[in-house]
């Protein structure tokens, strides 16, 4: 084996290569003295102040949201103070064993916590705080606390829990709040740009109107500052504000409070009436000019259990519910309107000349179009009757004869004014337009013709058309006052904690169908005078289907309705309703306005598989409308009560008799 000789020729070949190398190890050097001089001399303190700042956490101090006052200043929704019990998984060493810890003070399994913690991971990402109470009671309050600093990522706040003392009654009107998700909060960000800024684990309106009045009832959250350790446990300092003014806290400025139409007593009256009668459906009551007083959507559901975090069990139960209690029906849910459609027929073939007041028309019991046999709601002959007494017995084949004659783009042009088949512009969002078909709508929908039998369905309400009961009240609200469409509202008036008034709402008035329409209709005062008086009698006539729900003191003027939600052959079509199952009985409607000469209140009622308008909704509009009448005119109501008798208004004298259209 040769040994290895040091050649100093060879280490002469490398020699140019090492003075790279030496050159680059003094600039990496220089480099590195430069950065260093950089960080120490240039960007000293500021470092030196972004080190202190990791010395403390900074805790949101959430806004208190505004209150919803009604009409006469009581309270609807508040705000009660609370505790909240919170993770922050970032700090967490040992998840398992701080949820076994845990669970055992707040009585729950430690594999719940876990899957909060690990749902909120892959939702809002690994460092979102993680709600797993609130609205802690007193004892665990005192209990975690006692665990604190043992457990880094655990904190006890002090909270703000959202509170509705109506509880179920007009949920989806008020609405409820929650934390917002991950998904929600760039929309929301963007949507509300330069105006609000939204983080995670912030508490947002989810419906109602906590969703639509955000951004006035939201306040400004506030900061505060707490030094911690490397594990994020609050400690001591004899020097607890080592960064002087420039990190100071910030108090929270309480959102602003908004004062609603809805008057509590009304809402009451409502909602008891509803539950007392176990009907499922929509209630809406609204005054002349367009305040709502009253509504109410059945079944519902508790908002508080949102404000605390509903259960899964309580969640499951309201998703499955078939009668969709998280749908707010005054506005959601659309249906045929029936019956209670004819009125507005009625103007339109009043206004067109076809039939005057004391017109008499044929109306048997089943009428023929083609060989197709159309059957009326009760069995046998009305015979020759008027208008009046059409809306008054509710006779269908009357209406089939006035949709025949005006056909459907004349029946369109008139009951499009009033309201029917759009939104109303009501302050809470997801309101749904409903439908007034007519033949430029076929075409377009299904690509075929208009069909002359369809104008018989539509002319008592069925077919195509449907509505809100929201809709309802504002087109019954427009004849009573004669033609005047007012755009129904809500909020009152937004104000601030000094009472200052922020913005303030008034009635709208829309249109006066007394006065020529872009689309050519014109109404005269007179026409809606006698489908007034037909509405009346619908409700006091001798043969009125609502004349059982009179109101001590006072008239109101109506009409019912029955809608099918399924079709029944002939042999079928007249077995009584309540002994169908569920799902197959007819739904009820009943609106109504009172006094008829001069109304104050218009109320609509949609009572689901109640069988019938007059059985089904017209006692709910009944108990509401003596609610208001109680509340607002008491001596009248008094007295009548003590009388024993219903006053009533002296009936027109009957208009002379005109021609009489013939049955085909």
């Amino acid at each position: 084996m040769s040994e290895y000789v040091n050649n100093p020729d060879e280490a002469k070949e490398f020699w140019g290569r090492y003075k790279y190398f030496y050159f680059l190890v003094g600039m990496t050097f220089v480099i590195f003295s430069l950065r260093l001089w950089y960080l120490q001399i240039i960007q000293g303190n500021e470092l030196r102040e972004f080190s202190e700042k990791n010395r403390i956490k900074q805790n949101k101090i959430p806004a208190p949201r505004g209150l919803m006052l009604d009409r006469e200043g009581r309270f609807l929704v508040e705000n009660l103070p609370g505790f909240e019990a919170i993770l922050l998984p970032q700090y967490i060493e040992d998840m398992g064993n701080l949820a076994k810890t845990v669970s055992a003070i707040l009585n729950t399994e430690p594999e719940k916590i876990i899957q909060k913690v690990q749902r909120s991971r892959r939702i809002n990402g690994p460092f979102a705080q993680v709600r797993i109470k609130e609205n802690l009671t007193r004892e665990e309050v005192f209990r975690l606390k006692r665990i604190r600093l043992e457990n880094p990522g655990l904190e006890i706040r002090e909270s703000i829990v959202r509170h509705y003392p109506l509880l179920d009654n007009g949920a989806q009107i008020f609405g409820y709040v929650s934390e917002i998700s991950k998904r929600q909060l760039p929309l929301l960000n963007e949507l509300y740009k330069g105006r609000l800024k939204f983080e995670q684990g912030d508490i947002i309106g989810k419906s109602g109107l906590e969703e639509s009045l955000e951004r006035d009832i939201r306040g400004i959250d506030g900061i505060s500052f707490i030094q911690v350790d490397a594990h994020g446990r609050d400690t001591v300092t004899s020097t607890p504000n080592v960064y002087g003014e420039k990190i100071k806290d910030q108090e929270a400025s309480h959102g602003n409070n908004t004062v609603l139409t809805i008057d509590r007593d009304i809402q009451e009256a409502a909602y008891k009436s509803m539950v007392t009668l176990q009907r499922i459906g929509a209630v809406v009551a609204m005054k002349s000019d367009g305040q709502i007083l009253a509504w109410l959507s059945s079944p519902s559901y508790d908002p508080n259990a949102f404000s605390v975090g509903p259960t899964a069990q309580y969640w499951n139960q309201l998703i499955n519910d078939q009668h969709k209690p998280l749908r707010n029906k005054v506005i959601q849910d659309h249906n045929s309107p029936g019956s209670t459609f004819k009125p507005f027929v009625a103007l339109a073939a009043l206004q067109e000349k076809i039939i005057g007041p004391s017109t008499l028309v044929n109306a048997p019991g089943v009428f023929y179009f083609g060989k197709r046999p159309y059957h009326d709601h009760q069995r046998g002959s009305y015979g020759n009757i008027t208008v009046l007494e059409a809306l008054e017995r509710s006779s269908n084949v009357f209406f089939y004869k006035m949709g025949i004659a005006l056909g459907v783009d004349r029946m369109y042009d008139y009951i499009s004014t009033l309201g029917i088949g759009s939104k109303t512009g009501i302050e809470i969002d997801r309101e749904v337009a409903g439908n007034l078909p007519n033949s430029a709508w076929k075409k377009a929908t299904y690509g075929e013709e208009w069909q002359g039998g369809e104008n018989l369905s539509t002319a008592i309400g069925q077919g195509f058309v449907n509505v809100t009961p929201l809709q309802m009240a504002v087109a019954y609200n427009t004849i009573g006052t004669e033609g005047k469409v007012y755009k129904p509202y809500v909020v009152q008036k937004v104000i601030n904690q000094d009472g200052k008034v922020i913005r303030e709402n008034f009635p709208t008035l829309l249109r006066d169908l007394t006065e020529k329409q872009k689309n050519g209709v014109q109404i005269d005062q007179k026409t809606f005078q006698v489908v007034k008086e037909g509405l009346r009698r619908v409700a006091n006539g001798e043969r009125g289907t609502a004349r059982m729900w009179k109101i001590p003191g006072f008239q109101m003027a109506g009409k019912t309705g029955t809608t099918q939600v399924m079709g029944f052959s002939a042999d079928q079509i007249h077995v009584k309703c309540n002994t169908r199952p569920m799902h197959m009985r007819h739904h009820g409607w009943f609106v109504a306005f009172s006094p008829p000469e001069k109304p104050e209140i218009t109320v609509a009622v949609l009572a689901e598989h109640s069988c019938s308008g007059a059985g089904g909704a017209a006692p709910v509009v009944r108990d509401v409308i003596e609610a208001f009448h109680r509340k607002y005119h008491p001596d009248i109501v008094a007295e009548a009560l003590k009388n024993k008798k219903t006053l009533r208004a002296v009936a027109a004298p009957a208009p002379p008799v005109e021609q009489e259209i013939e049955s085909e």
